[in-house]
């Protein structure tokens, strides 16, 4: 028995979560039973989607429950094993939760595959952000030479790759980000045509002046105002891959204003695809993501950043600073060598 720590949701928040929703408990790690591996976890991903685990509210995936493990995905090192497939010191992706340790049925487990990149990429570019934005792009936003693709949370793990795979398209790449710094970073370090920063007072003629033939893809992963600004730029038979509304997880922007007759009318008018998804349900494509992005990312040729914080208890206060954009790149945990 070893002693671990965890950190589970304590109470369902009301809008933005706060340290109260969540408690670091220690507990004894029970031993593997034939078919399971033990596990010490490395380094925790923290993503957005994980507000939507927080509330009981119908969705896609059940909910954490009170007193449950948040939910999480992490890169860990096999310590024991009584699973045929792996043995002691093999490096695996687990969605074990926020925890240091786990004892887990080794069927659940994959090798970390980076192609040479960093072991941290398992959980951003190369892994399933970078999957999500892959996915997204190949199988509805398809970008074609010459046209506008706009991405929101452009310097985000998802964003900034959407924006450099719609360059290796040869499409227009428009990017949208907070602040001076990671604007400069989308422009500068990522190659994109155009950023525009959504917190200035002038950002829906700005985008505008960004996009002057209009706009074929928009990568949607933000909604509220970033949706209002760029709905009237979409080009007819434009492309809307949806994969997260970032600006609505803590119930902000969702009552203030009724989108759903001017987007209708719109998707009618000019014969718009907005398409919704879950990375999952592409996940038999993972093999190929990984056989075009990753030697890409491993050679230098596609750019990302990691945004690492050291420590379980970092969780919590990180997580709910990355709701309201306090991160810069792909936030993650970093738990044991």
């Amino acid at each position: 028995m070893t002693a671990i720590r965890r950190i589970v949701l304590a109470s369902r928040p009301t809008g933005q979560p706060e340290a109260g929703n969540f408690r670091i408990e220690n507990f004894e790690l029970p031993e593997a039973a034939e078919g399971e591996v033990t596990l010490r976890c490395l380094y925790l991903s923290l993503d957005p989607y994980m507000r939507g685990r927080m509330s009981d509210a119908k969705s896609y995936a059940a909910p954490v429950p009170i007193d449950g493990v948040m939910e999480g995905e992490t890169i860990c090192e096999v310590v024991k094993s009584r699973h045929t497939a792996f043995s002691p010191g093999d490096i695996v992706r687990a969605r074990t939760g926020w925890t240091t340790n786990a004892v887990v049925h080794g069927d659940t487990l994959t090798r970390v595959e980076t192609h040479g990149a960093p072991l941290t990429t398992a959980l951003g570019v190369l892994g399933m952000p970078g999957s999500t934005a892959w996915s997204g792009m190949k199988f509805i936003g398809k970008p074609k030479q010459g046209e506008t693709v706009v991405v929101a949370a452009a310097s985000g793990p998802v964003g900034s790759l959407v924006g450099q795979l719609a360059k290796l398209a040869g499409a227009r790449a428009v990017g949208i980000a907070g602040g001076p710094d990671k604007c400069a970073y989308v422009k500068d370090g990522l190659g994109f045509d155009a950023v525009v920063d959504h917190r200035s007072q002038d950002f829906a003629s700005d985008l505008a002046a960004a996009c002057p033939d209009g706009v074929d893809v928009y990568f949607e992963n933000v909604g509220g105002h970033v949706w209002d600004a760029v709905l009237p730029l979409l080009n007819q038979f434009a492309r809307v891959p949806v994969c997260g509304l970032v600006a609505h997880y803590n119930g902000a922007g969702s009552a203030d204003t009724d989108r759903l007759p001017i987007t209708m009318s719109a998707v009618l008018r000019r014969s718009l695809l907005i398409r919704g998804f879950i990375q999952t349900e592409f996940i038999s494509h993972f093999g190929d993501f990984l056989d075009e992005v990753g030697p890409r990312v491993a050679s230098g040729d596609i750019k990302y950043r990691e945004d690492i914080v050291d420590g379980l208890e970092r969780a919590p206060e990180d997580f709910i600073g990355m709701l309201t954009g306090g991160n810069f790149g792909k936030l993650i945990v970093k738990i044991a060598d």
